[in-house]
């Protein structure tokens, strides 16, 4: 009986998890392994992998479509140009140590679309073929440019049968017509909360003054807009962070009950201020203890509370399907799905690229909403951007789960050659799949409460942690 391969990583239990390229997962030990390797597998071993779809009778019987189409489910398809990022203004009026844009000063000309720019990207937008469309509005701050938004979302409004607005502000100085723009029903709010009063003070608003005004404008905001318009996100320094029950108080004390911590990226500003090329190991430790942090609060409440970005692995694993997060698919196909138009009208395969664009490094940019789109740029990424063949994910067990960011790897380390095991990224996702098979293994109860609450399920399946020995 043939056997699909199966990639195996020490568990922390002494075991091993295995992992077929389909993402079918189970826990052995190295007896299963010797016999595997060896071609000395047992009935009881074949009968176990063939019942969880590790093993077929021949090419193109049931178990083995099955399998086939379990891989294909596993990959992403880009579909039409539906998303488009548009940075109608590098201006803002915070000063951010770890601005990744390299924003420039609110009274500074030259960094804001004009009229020509404003048209150039109306006309990009109704050149699309896509029903729906999702417009981010990201700076700079973008609602110094009310302007700009309120035409796009005319446009928008009328030219699609369906579209949502996502406004990417720092909140510090609100007007009323922003207010009663924020308030309509298809626009939402993304804004930066930096865990706790202290830091988000150290890292954004400087002052006592400008400090108050921002958490007075996010009450409001969520008052008067409502939790499930708001999103909230903490950039994190973890050499100097937040206790994580500090970060989950701030939170809740303003009723956002999903957290997406981020950790100061490698771009722009950040680069020459803090530590953030090499910080997986810190960040690694950081995120394991707000995990524990979260698990506990779960336990004692009625209502839970999330990590974002690790829901996300966790669902991943899981099941297929959940590619919604444009950093984690696999292929990482860019310039496709999704788009970003920059202030002066270049378009970047994605919001990262714009960055290593914007601070020298490469240009990354793939033509521009006056003279088209150019693929040489994107046919070069997307060339490599698949984990499935790569030496070090081919013999990864979350290789399934996992995907490929080759612009990280081109900020960070100039190539995009690298060992994976040696980028931050491949660190930083090994860490929490790593951590993600220990809940899912884990006879706690706590942490089983919490696993049934991320993934959906009114409980704990037991199913979910198949063993074989």
């Amino acid at each position: 009986m043939p056997v699909v391969p199966l990639k195996f990583r020490p568990h922390t239990d002494g075991l091993l998890i295995f992992a077929d390229d389909a993402g079918g997962y189970f826990k052995s030990d190295d007896a299963f392994l010797h016999r595997y390797a060896c071609g000395q597998l047992t009935s009881s071993d074949q009968s176990f992998l063939s019942t969880n779809g590790h093993a077929y009778d021949s090419v193109g019987d049931l178990t083995f479509s099955g399998f086939e189409h379990r891989f294909a489910e596993r990959l992403y398809l880009p579909r039409e140009l539906d998303y488009v990022i548009l940075v109608p203004t590098l201006r803002c009026n915070l000063a951010c140590g770890y601005c990744q844009v390299s924003r420039v000063n609110e009274t500074t000309p030259g960094f804001d679309w004009d009229d020509v720019t404003l048209e150039a990207v109306i006309r990009f937008l109704d050149g699309l073929s896509a029903k729906k469309i999702k417009v981010e509005f990201q700076g700079g701050e973008p609602l110094l440019r009310l302007d700009v938004i309120t035409k796009v979302r005319d446009f928008c409004r009328q030219r699609f049968e369906a579209c949502e607005i996502v406004i990417c502000t720092n909140l510090q100085e609100v007007s009323g017509p922003a207010w009663e723009l924020l308030a309509e029903p298809d626009i939402f709010v993304s804004t930066s909360l930096d865990g706790n009063r202290i830091s988000h003070q150290k890292q954004r608003t400087a002052t006592d003054q400008k400090t108050d005004q921002f958490f007075a404008n996010l009450e409001f905001a969520v008052s008067k807009l409502g939790p499930e318009k708001i999103s909230a996100l903490p950039t994190i320094d973890p050499h100097h962070a937040p206790s994580p029950q500090e970060v989950i108080k701030t939170y809740l004390d303003y009723d956002i009950r999903s957290i997406y911590l981020r950790p100061v990226n490698h771009q722009g500003f950040a680069r020459k201020k803090f530590d953030a090329r090499t910080s997986a190991a810190a960040w690694n430790a950081y995120h394991a203890s707000f995990i524990e942090a979260l698990i506990e609060y779960n336990w004692y409440s009625e209502v839970a509370i999330e990590e974002y970005y690790l829901v996300h692995c966790l669902r991943r694993v899981l099941r297929s399907g959940h590619n919604g997060h444009v950093d984690l698919r696999n292929p990482n196909i860019v310039g496709h799905s999704y788009v970003v138009i920059d202030y002066d009208g270049k378009i970047y395969p994605t919001d990262e690229a714009r960055m290593v664009t914007r601070v020298g490094q490469f240009d990354l940019s793939m033509g521009d909403v006056f003279t088209g789109v150019s693929s040489e740029t994107i046919d070069s990424l997307n060339a490599e951007a698949l984990n499935n063949f790569h030496p070090d994910c081919g013999h990864c067990p979350y290789q399934a789960f996992c995907g490929v960011d080759l612009v990280d790897d081109i900020s960070r380390y100039g190539r995009i050659d690298i060992p994976k095991h040696l980028t931050d990224f491949c660190q930083r996702h090994m860490s929490i799949f790593d951590r993600i098979f220990a809940m899912i293994y884990s006879d706690d109860p706590k942490v089983q409460k919490t696993l049934a609450l991320w993934s959906g399920a009114p409980r704990f399946d037991p199913l979910l942690a198949k063993v074989h020995r």
